[in-house]
């Protein structure tokens, strides 16, 4: 299943590296971006964190929240959030679920391990996919995107 513009985002339960366990629906009222990104540690999804994170307080501002989901374990996130001093949530999803039910769920390496494509989904405050953004490279500013887009969707409301 792939999830569009216009659905609405499927809830879920996921447990963040703080070991808090947190639902999508938690934050219904408020824009949520929530990306998804293939491994924490790694350069692209480093740089990629480092970015929302600076951009933290901007997204704060306008009424959203960033929530990051990757297939890792919580003490690999938590690892990389306080290596990174990250200050927004990251949720594991170590068996794709949550990868699986936005549709970004793949298999990669040797192992077949799962993990997630890196997509970002632009939830409204009513709990609608508002924004898709896909085939996102780290580097060309994929925060900045999501940003513009939240923007955006404030001055719509």
């Amino acid at each position: 299943m792939t999830l569009r513009e216009g659905d609405p985002a499927p809830d879920f339960e996921a447990v963040s590296y703080t070991g808090d366990r947190v639902r999508l629906s938690d934050y219904r009222g408020q824009v949520v971006v929530l990306y998804f990104y293939p491994r924490a540690m790694t350069p692209g999804c480093t740089r990629e964190a480092l970015r929302f994170n600076e951009l933290l307080e901007e997204f704060r501002r306008l009424g959203a929240v960033v929530i990051g989901v990757s297939t890792d374990s919580p003490e690999r996130l938590k690892r990389f959030a306080e290596k990174h001093s990250l200050s927004f949530t990251l949720l594991s999803d170590p068996e794709g679920r949550i990868a699986s039910l936005y549709g970004v769920l793949k298999r990669s390496g040797k192992t077949r391990r799962p993990s997630a494509e890196r997509v970002t989904f632009i939830i409204d405050w009513r709990g609608i996919v508002s924004k898709v953004l896909r085939n996102v490279r780290p580097a060309e500013k994929h925060a900045d995107l999501a940003l513009e887009h939240v923007k955006a969707l404030g001055s719509q409301a």
